[in-house]
């Protein structure tokens, strides 16, 4: 084997190698997302206060009425999330109208009772206003509107539909209950579920259909193998709201996964692109050197324990690792717990104020067991008053580095986000919320550090005792129920950030930056994608 040449050393080889990857991943995802908008033409309004987009292939035709479509999302949905079935029919010859309810997207007004029966008037009215605005256009056919809804927006198109017949068509897809149907209303209804939806989902379909909402020509339609929102990107759901237009001219084959797919490469490539980037801007940590030691240039921030278990060697003793467990799962069981009686409604984000004071009480609870239990977790514990060493240069190049590298993480999430799955810009009050929740997420993630002592294995350990117990609150009550829905989107966020930790820990850069750049990967979501109340 040939020796490493000394112009190029491996460290430099491998992240030269990570930027190339990065590279092509973004290039392919930017032409994924271009091709996506191949032949379609958008068109932002804002009407009464509510923001819409109008999709549609090809200009107006002279003398030509199209079927118009109004697209309602879900709850913590945006017009963003539903832009792929928009695609669709607008490319079946139809007109297709996006809009954001109040407190979602770039609406900035707020959704009172959000998640509750008290919003109904509101939702109503941002409906009523989209489908004032698509009958207006001169090119769509005002008796041939249909209206598309998921999940909340099911429910809001259903209700609007019965209280005005002059619907021609309605989709719910995922409509949470059926009791507020009148028996044979909306009298063409096609319903749709995800064959792995939670039971309630396809109950209020079967019922639905039952008592008669459904025409007869088309009962539930359930579609396998996906799940609450997944829905909104299979295939099937595409064909049958496609097959479902009135006058569609049933050529153009959906493609409801071009922009997801196209923004999963873009966070691909941001993902994998923070190797060269940390490698820029940090300096590499001392060979030999373990992740718990003081970082290069520094003077050591106090003597380790001689009886600390988890420092007398790379593998934990299984003791600490069940101490380790029992902080993790104590410290989540109480923040849960708290958090139920913090009050958290008082911040206007729905479900998000619930998440941040559990990660609150829970970070707080991992710092303190910590500091209480020093020697098992491998962290060293400074006296008060102990000078730390490190040159204005090197302070200066940490700024630097932490504020690149913060910025990067904030793009790095928010424009895969915004692009391919739903909004992820801050509005209103989202900019005075978004960093409460950062403040949260970031001292979890330095609790979590804290006790994982810089080894990975330990990190995952505690995340997902704490990813357990926040799904288990839901079950019991003690969490908003919808917080069940957002969990995988959490955990895959906290696998990010953790996976970003590992990489960091390689350079001489301060212990706190891996919790810095997860407290805008995961707060920045939970602050911008939750609805404003």
């Amino acid at each position: 084997m040939s020796a490493p040449s000394p112009h190029r050393p491996p460290r430099t080889r491998t992240a030269v190698l990570f930027a190339v990857l990065a590279a092509v991943a973004a290039g392919l995802g930017t032409l994924g997302l271009v091709r996506a908008d191949a032949g379609l033409t958008a068109r932002q309004v804002t009407v009464g206060g509510v923001p819409m987009t109008e999709v549609r292939a090809g200009p107006p035709t002279p003398g030509v009425r199209r079927p118009g479509v109004v697209i309602a999302h879900g709850f913590a949905g945006s017009a963003q999330l539903m832009r792929p079935i928009a695609d669709t029919v607008a490319r079946r010859g139809a007109v297709a109208l996006l809009f954001d309810f109040a407190g979602h997207g770039a609406n900035p007004a707020r959704l009172p009772g959000a998640g509750s029966n008290t919003s109904a008037a509101t939702l109503d009215a941002d409906l009523d206003a989209a489908v004032g605005y698509l009958r207006s256009r001169p090119d769509v056919d005002a008796d041939g509107i249909v209206l598309v809804g998921h999940s909340m927006g099911a429910g809001a198109v259903t209700r609007y539909a019965t209280g005005h017949p002059e619907i021609a068509r309605t989709v719910a897809i995922s409509l949470p209950e059926a009791g507020e149907l009148p028996p044979g209303r909306p009298t063409e209804l096609l319903l749709i579920v995800g064959g792995a939806e939670f039971p309630a989902f396809r109950r209020a379909a079967d019922d639905a259909a039952r008592r008669g909402a459904s025409t007869g020509r088309r009962s539930a339609v359930v579609v396998p193998g996906v799940e609450h929102i997944s829905v909104l990107f299979a295939a099937r759901t595409h064909r049958e709201i496609a097959d479902w237009l009135p006058g569609g001219d049933g050529t153009a084959r959906p493609r409801p996964i071009a922009r997801l797919a196209g923004a999963a490469l873009l966070m691909f490539a941001f993902g994998i692109g923070v190797v060269p980037l940390a490698a820029l801007l940090l300096p590499r940590r001392a060979t030999g050197r373990r992740p718990t030691d003081p970082p290069a240039g520094r003077e050591p921030d106090g003597p380790a324990p001689t009886d600390s278990p988890a420092l007398s060697g790379d593998r934990v003793p299984f003791g600490g690792l069940l101490l380790l467990f029992g902080l993790a799962a104590l410290a989540a069981v109480v923040g849960a717990a708290v958090a139920a009686v913090l009050p958290t409604a008082r911040l206007p984000l729905a479900v998000g104020g619930h998440v941040a004071g559990f990660l609150l009480v829970t970070g707080v609870l991992l710092v303190s067991g910590q500091r209480w239990l020093p020697g098992w977790f491998g962290v060293f514990q400074p006296p008060p008053g102990t000078p730390v060493s490190a040159s204005r240069r090197a302070t200066a190049r940490t700024a630097v580095a932490t504020l690149a590298l913060t910025g990067y993480a904030v793009l790095a999430v928010a424009l895969p986000i915004h692009l391919g799955l739903t909004s992820a810009l801050p509005v209103g009050a989202r900019w005075w919320l978004l960093p409460l929740v950062a403040g949260a997420c970031l001292l979890f993630l330095l609790g979590v550090e804290l006790v994982a002592a810089g080894r990975t294995g330990r990190h995952l350990l505690v995340v997902a005792v704490t990813v357990v117990v926040l799904t288990a609150s839901t079950m019991v009550g003690l969490a908003p129920g919808f917080v069940v829905l957002v969990v995988p989107l959490f955990a895959l966020l906290l696998g990010w950030q953790a996976a970003w930790a590992t990489v960091l820990r390689r350079y001489a850069g301060p212990r706190w930056l891996p919790a810095v750049l997860g407290a805008a990967l995961v707060g920045w979501p939970i602050a911008t994608t939750l609805p404003l109340s």
